[in-house]
């Protein structure tokens, strides 16, 4: 029996992950990926989706059979234990620090295009952000599935109208290019790319809220995947042929860039708006995600009881501005010490993969048949893209360490006589 209110259907289900994936994503990375491999990164594109493909098969599986508010981490719990799922949380909820500060910088950035803002504006947009998420956090999931949807419409029209208006695909960007000699700048192109996939484990924490979680829950998240991933494609393909890439400014700036180029000034607030409701609307799932997993840790007597309360429409309120709250400490911190939005973006894809990891790990243990193999696959493939990023998987990986480190401690550290009574 389900926990949460079920009010999730396949249409709005599609909707939040498909804006997750595209939201801070789909008009900063595509020029961060062409100003490091450039006509090379749509290759790195269509080869980022055919190893997403596996591991949203095996979450889409997962979700199917053990739909739950706890996500990733329950489902790494299930099949390895009480302390992985603990460490799992909490190596998910580590992604704050950077994933959250990187997240909000992309949306400001937008309106920095625009308007002359100092640092204290941009703080202050920053924290608005977050409490216009904890407003709509307040309602039912239903609500914003539906926004989310319009969000995504709104994305894919924008996308679209650049096609159009710039008589997209041009001779001179092919679809297809050569790749003669070009093979070794896929790496890093893929280290930032990964960034546009994460989202399908903070997917998996709103599995308790579809009305048919069986039916709807996979064919949602593979909707989402599919969507999400030809869009993505479609917008490197523009960024490449209008050369709005090359360095952090331009990379920045290139949607604006574009609109100014194709409908004038006037449409750099249209692309402003646009670009931080995609921002907006990833970051919402995420810290929706968030929220829920404290819940469910909370409810099963994992954390203080008080974060398991609902509110009156049934969703986790408490822990909802616990999040919030922790994620403005982070932003402000991110601030002072001036952290650059590409180096926040690689630290945190270290934890996303190897949270994506350890839950195809899972699906091995958890799944039977062709759907154990292809979690097999998934895992080698994780494996492979957190040795792809390198240094910037150090963060997460001493994270893992450490909080097994004091796991083990703590449980090896003697009780109190009154306890072991």
């Amino acid at each position: 029996m389900s926990r949460l209110n079920k009010e999730l259907g396949l249409l709005q289900g599609a909707g939040v992950l498909s804006t997750s994936l595209l939201g801070t994503g789909i008009f900063v990375v595509p020029a961060l990926a062409a100003t490091a491999a450039g006509i090379a990164s749509l290759w790195a594109w269509l080869l980022l989706i055919a190893l997403v493909l596996p591991i949203a098969f095996t979450f889409a599986q997962l979700g199917r059979h053990y739909p739950h508010a706890g996500g990733a981490p329950h489902l790494i719990g299930r099949a390895f234990g009480l302390r992985m799922e603990r460490l799992s949380a909490f190596l998910f909820l580590a992604v704050l620090p950077a994933g959250l500060p990187a997240a909000l910088n992309i949306a400001t950035g937008f309106w920095q295009a625009l308007l002359p803002l100092n640092t204290g504006e941009v703080l202050a947009i920053q924290l608005a952000t977050l409490v216009a998420m904890l407003l709509l956090g307040q309602r039912p999931a239903k609500v914003s599935g539906t926004i989310q949807g319009a969000i995504a419409l709104a994305i894919i029209g924008t996308v679209g109208l650049i096609w159009w208006l710039g008589d997209l695909p041009r001779a001179s960007v092919p679809l297809l290019p050569p790749l003669a000699g070009n093979w070794h700048l896929l790496p890093g192109a893929l280290g930032v790319m990964f960034w546009c996939f994460v989202g399908i484990e903070a997917f998996t924490h709103l599995g308790e809220e579809f009305k048919r979680p069986r039916r709807d829950f996979p064919l949602a998240l593979l909707l989402g995947v599919l969507l999400a991933g030809l869009v993505y494609w479609a917008c490197s393909v523009a960024v490449l042929s209008f050369a709005v890439y090359g360095d952090v400014h331009r990379d920045a700036s290139s949607l604006p860039r574009m609109l100014d180029l194709l409908l004038g000034e006037k449409a750099r607030w249209l692309a402003a708006l646009i670009g931080y409701l995609a921002c907006f609307a990833s970051m919402n799932v995420y810290v929706q995600g968030f929220a829920r997993l404290i819940w469910s840790l909370a409810d099963e007597g994992k954390l203080p009881a008080q974060l398991a309360t609902l509110n009156r429409h049934g969703v986790p309120g408490t822990a909802l501005l616990m999040v919030v709250l922790g994620c403005a400490l982070c932003t402000c911190l991110a601030g002072v010490l001036q952290l650059s939005v590409d180096a926040l973006i690689r630290y945190a894809n270290g934890n996303f993969v190897l949270i994506y990891l350890l839950s195809m790990a899972a699906g091995w243990v958890l799944l039977r048949g062709v759907w154990r193999l292809l979690a097999g696959l998934s895992a080698l493939l994780c494996g492979a893209m957190l040795v792809m990023l390198g240094s910037e998987a150090l963060y997460a990986l001493t994270l893992l360490a450490g909080l097994a480190l004091m796991g083990y401690w703590r449980e090896r550290r003697p009780r109190p006589i009154a306890d072991q009574g």
